[in-house]
């Protein structure tokens, strides 16, 4: 049985960079990790990239050809995918049992009515791959109380449409600060509370949203959001080794893979970790992490970065291992570096 998490999000909520954050991060706890890149209009991606969907047909051949513009560019791409599933199911097959992470298109339609996306990963899931929707959300959302419901909306249709595990997640969370202060803490965001306080909020930002009309019709989108009481969100800032291994223990969960076979040194350690529920974020420590005092606790964990990098660079070996992603609170896989050489212990997963 293989795992995989399926990327989605609008343009800039940073699905390339999550995907690069992750795979260096997997990496670094000794899981075998690929990327697929599914965006036929990508032709330079920060990652290595282990299967790109553009070796099978890129935006620009599409748009030449068919006089197409680029969403209806990218719909057509993944109804050639769909039609020419042996090229995807030989890719992975030659990737073995490698946890594979799908960097996917920011074309909504995707995800939202388009089926050709959602028919490709049933058909991986009859291959036996366990998927998780990993749904990005750009913080800047909340800044905007029209920005906030509109990513609702979006988000519940994302999830009714794909009907996989979900983790909608807010990206760029470390920037937060540098806005204007939110009317709400965080929890209220992240948990979806009462949408009735945003409402006279939405008639602030213009004139034409006092009218009677748009009153109501923000009334039934939150009821609508709230009767289907799906959405939540986590928080991430991919360069916070805290707040990625925080992900990646509910995406575990989500997938079942923290139930599954994988044995091995690094692996089984991460399966250690993920029982320790006291290590798990709250609510209040995203409030205090990177609103209340995001400032004090970016000055403690470059601190700390810098003594582990002393301790490394005064090693028995003289060498220095740099973090793959920066340091932070005390916790057990501080100091964790990439594997390198040959250790002697074989990352392997038990055949299902």
């Amino acid at each position: 049985m293989s795992f995989a998490q399926l990327v989605l999000g609008s343009p800039g909520a940073g699905k390339s960079t999550y995907c690069d954050g992750m795979h260096q991060f997997m990496s670094a706890i000794g899981r075998e990790c690929s990327v697929v890149n599914l965006d036929p209009a990508n032709d330079k991606t920060n990652y290595p990239c282990a299967l790109d969907i553009r070796e099978l047909i890129t935006l620009e051949e599409i748009m030449n050809d068919d006089q197409l513009g680029p969403n209806g560019g990218v719909l057509y791409a993944f109804e050639e995918l769909e039609n020419n599933m042996e090229w995807l199911e030989k890719g992975l097959k030659e990737l073995g049992d490698s946890y594979i992470l799908f960097d996917c298109p920011g074309q909504v339609e995707l995800y939202t009515h388009h089926n050709s996306l959602r028919n490709i990963f049933f058909k991986l899931q009859k291959l036996g791959y366990r998927l998780v929707a990993v749904h990005l959300s750009d913080s800047f959302c909340l800044t905007q109380p029209s920005l906030y419901v509109s990513n609702l909306i979006l988000t519940l249709r994302a999830m009714l449409q794909m009907d996989l595990p979900h983790i909608n997640v807010l990206t760029k969370i470390d920037k937060i600060a540098s806005y204007d202060p939110l009317p709400f803490n965080l929890d209220f965001y992240t948990e979806v509370q009462d949408l009735s306080y945003l409402l006279s909020d939405v008639g602030e930002e213009s004139s034409i949203m006092r009218s009677d009309k748009f009153r109501r019709l923000n009334e039934a989108i939150a009821n609508l959001v709230e009767s289907f009481a799906l959405v939540r969100f986590e928080v991430l800032a991919v360069e916070n080794k805290k707040s990625m291994m925080h992900i990646l223990r509910v995406i575990d969960r989500a997938g079942g893979y923290v139930f599954g076979g994988a044995e091995g040194a690094n692996d089984t350690v991460w399966q250690v970790a993920m029982r320790n529920e006291g290590s798990m974020m709250e609510v209040g420590d995203i409030q205090e992490r990177w609103v209340d005092a995001k400032e004090a606790y970016d000055a403690a964990e470059q601190k700390e970065e810098e003594e582990q990098r002393k301790v490394m660079q005064g090693g028995d070996t003289g060498a220095t291992t740099p973090d793959l992603i920066p340091d932070d609170d005390d916790d057990e896989f501080d100091g964790m570096p990439p594997p390198t050489g040959d250790s002697g212990v074989k990352v392997v997963r038990k055949k299902t």
